[in-house]
């Protein structure tokens, strides 16, 4: 399969400051989260991504195509910018069928379309109203549905969720999982690991104008080993000792900690073994077990581990 973004040494640079710096990397259709703080580099790659910047050094490849001065490959692209630029008199309607007239699709064409993405969306109920009246919520809808009205092969999102109330930011994230579904590419950056997280777990993390790390989440922080996994363990009162003491003899465990409030916390390289054992271990003990979980194998862990963030 084509990649839908190839880079090589790809480098932009604004005066003597860096925006990105020598990224080389692919990554193949699905939905892809671009993670990173804010002045990471994100909306740089995605403006280089759009052809709204041109490369210093290195190059960009976008569905096969290098972007820069080629209107044809914007047919099979949606953007949908951090920032807005609407036209505050017209109604989202207008806008978005605009955008769908400006894309080459025929009037009647254009309405049709501009319909099926506020409906998409979730934006029917005010697309008559003048966007000068709207939310930052309803904005933000707007902008993703301009950015479907063309019904592009690739979608690009940066920043989507920034300023929706809780319902409209389940709905836009739940459209988003629902367009991969249907085997649209989607490329969605945020600063909010959770967020991305809730769409999809194959990512590019940048931090400083860089590539840490690209991939799905759960392959690369198995790769991490030099950074043992933690793993929750709580159990019945007073039997955290008798546990801790069996868990201790098990080649998997790299070092315990005994919380306060009687929970275990495990160190461990091989957690796929530790997992295996557990079971055998707690019967061993005569315990009951009341939660065994881990928030190390997600985008936060990986985040922390890879910056060294705490």
């Amino acid at each position: 399969m084509t990649p839908i973004l190839e880079t090589r040494e790809l480098t932009k640079l604004y005066g003597v400051v860096i925006g990105v710096n020598d990224m080389t990397f692919d990554i193949r259709p699905g939905v892809h989260g671009l993670l990173g703080p804010n002045g990471a580099g994100k909306s740089t790659l995605l403006k280089l991504m759009t052809a709204q910047l041109r490369p210093s050094v290195g190059s960009i490849r976008v569905l096969g195509e290098d972007p820069w001065s080629n209107p044809e490959l914007f047919r099979r692209i949606g953007f949908c910018p951090e920032y807005d630029a609407f036209y505050d008199f017209m109604t989202a309607f207008e806008f978005v069928e605009s955008l769908g007239r400006l894309s080459g699709m025929s009037r009647s064409g254009a309405k049709q379309a501009a319909e099926r993405a506020l409906e998409s969306c979730n934006a029917t109920e005010f697309m008559h109203r003048p966007i000068r009246t709207y939310s930052k919520g309803m904005r933000q809808r707007t902008k993703v549905a301009q950015a479907l009205v063309h019904d592009p092969e690739l979608l690009i999102l940066d920043e989507p969720l920034t300023g929706t109330d809780p319902i409209g930011r389940h709905e836009l994230t739940e459209l988003i999982k629902r367009l991969g579904a249907e085997g649209r590419s989607i490329v969605v950056s945020s600063h909010v690991l959770h967020e991305v997280q809730e769409m999809t777990h194959e990512f590019l993390l940048i931090f400083g104008g860089r590539i840490l790390a690209s991939g799905n989440v759960h392959e690369i922080r198995s790769l991490m080993n030099e950074f043992p996994h933690r793993i929750n363990v709580r159990c019945g009162p007073g039997q955290a000792h008798l546990l801790a003491s069996r868990l201790a003899s098990d080649a998997a465990v790299t070092d315990l900690e005994l919380a306060d409030d009687g929970t275990i916390v495990v160190g461990t390289r091989d957690p796929a073994g530790f997992y295996a054992r557990f079971a055998e271990h707690a019967l061993h003990a005569k315990v009951t077990v009341h939660e065994l979980s881990s928030e190390d194998d997600n985008l936060e862990a990986v985040f922390r581990y890879l910056t060294g963030a705490r």
